[in-house]
């Protein structure tokens, strides 16, 4: 079972690379990028450090130099190349990466046939999720890349659905009250989703699909970006430097909006993505709402099953809502108004692993819910993604929330 889901996982990834040129797998476009060739390094170089070297015997390291190179933040394992440089390593070759890829995914398959001890399926299943999350930031970085372009390249055909008519947003009561939040069950999460504990919630209501494209643009055109009265002080500060005036793919017209697809003319009825925290937070204020916490976010998803449009409808964009369509999972990434903090009693894995969640729990927001790029294996209603509230090219979007 678990060397068959890694076989598929792994050929996910190189699935993702197959429409790519050496080019297009090289170039860095900005600092918080990788090239999608460190990308497919990098998440080799997490099987071969911390499961092949410490428990498959007689492995032999595929090349001594890739752990400088493809470490991303792990300095309790030794130093590493700057991310911001990640662009300007030309060698080792793609198919140089892809040798590695082939080294060691037949080294993993020995070993998952071995009758592997339980923590070797542990972390082998940590590190699957790990390059699951890499499959999603393959496609944010390539996007952000082929961006950069003139000429708005297609990274692949895409299955893209009708525009569909909008559905009127309705509001769901929340659950108010003592609650239990956080992980529970016998498969896997990552360690800052525990323990799982109370939490209270205050009356409070919910709305029952995202922010669109067109609610967005009324936003815009209302003078959203030019009212201080609605922006937090950093988030002010953000917009006037570097003149923010629209999300980040929108063309200026308003018409048009860059997608995996190429520049196509924008639905105004999917939900709006590439926000920052500090523009979902301003429209929620322009709205007359706010921002759901995370905690009211997971308290209204429990119990839902997490269908919608994840990586493999390969839409590659979020799609608009049908009056079937609950639209919780999926489509974009939710930003909260929670900031990304321990829960109370939370223990790091042990160990360099210990670096994965916990040392990042300073100046980030949560986000829920998985977007048109998470693959659906991956998401669940405790995951919890974080991103600086300035970050803007995740599929990163908003749902309004009220206190009642």
């Amino acid at each position: 079972m678990l060397k068959s889901l890694f076989l598929s996982i792994r050929q996910a990834t190189v699935e993702l690379a197959a429409p790519l040129s050496p080019e297009d797998m090289t170039v860095q476009s900005m600092p918080d990028a990788s090239p999608t060739k460190w990308h497919l390094a990098h998440i080799t170089w997490f099987f071969e450090n911390f499961i092949l070297k410490p428990h498959a015997t007689g492995y032999e390291e595929f090349d001594s130099e890739f752990g400088f190179l493809f470490n991303s933040y792990y300095y309790s394992v030794g130093s590493m190349y700057a991310r911001p440089r990640r662009g300007l390593v030309t060698r080792p070759s793609v198919q140089r990466v892809f040798d590695y890829r082939k080294h060691v995914d037949e080294a993993m398959v020995r070993l998952l046939e071995a009758n592997p001890t339980s923590d070797v399926m542990f972390l082998a299943s940590l590190g699957l999720h790990h390059e699951q999350q890499h499959q999603e930031l393959i496609l944010t970085d390539l996007k952000h890349l082929l961006f950069q372009n003139p000429m708005f390249p297609r990274y692949r055909q895409c299955v893209r659905s009708s525009m569909r008519e909008s559905t009127s947003m309705n509001w769901a009561t929340g659950k108010e009250g003592i609650h239990e939040v956080g992980f529970k069950g016998n498969g896997f999460c990552f360690d800052n989703e525990t323990p799982r504990h109370r939490i209270l919630l205050s009356p409070h209501a919910m709305a029952d699909r995202l922010i669109t494209n067109g609610e967005y643009r009324e936003f815009i055109q209302d003078g959203g970006y030019n009212n201080s009265e609605l922006w937090l002080s950093d988030g002010w500060a953000k917009i006037t430097t570097e003149e923010w005036k629209k999300p980040f793919y929108w063309h200026d017209d308003l018409e048009r909006e860059f997608t995996l697809n190429g520049l196509e003319a924008m639905d105004l009825n999917t939900p709006v993505t590439h926000l920052s925290f500090y523009e979902a937070d301003a429209f929620a204020r322009w709205a007359g709402c706010r921002l759901p916490t995370e905690f009211e976010w997971e308290v209204y998803t429990d119990g839902q099953t997490t269908q919608g449009n994840f990586v493999e409808s390969n839409s590659l964009h979020p799609q608009a809502r049908t009056s079937k369509d609950t639209q919780v999972f999926g489509d974009v990434w939710e930003w909260t108004m929670s900031a990304y903090t321990p829960y109370p009693g939370f223990q790091p894995l042990e160990g360099s692993l210990g670096e994965y969640n916990g040392k990042f729990m300073s100046s980030q927001m949560i986000l829920r819910g998985g977007s048109c790029v998470t693959p659906q294996s991956h998401i669940r209603a405790t995951y919890r993604n974080f991103f600086y509230p300035d970050a803007r090219w995740q599929f990163s979007g908003l749902r309004l929330a009220k206190d009642i």
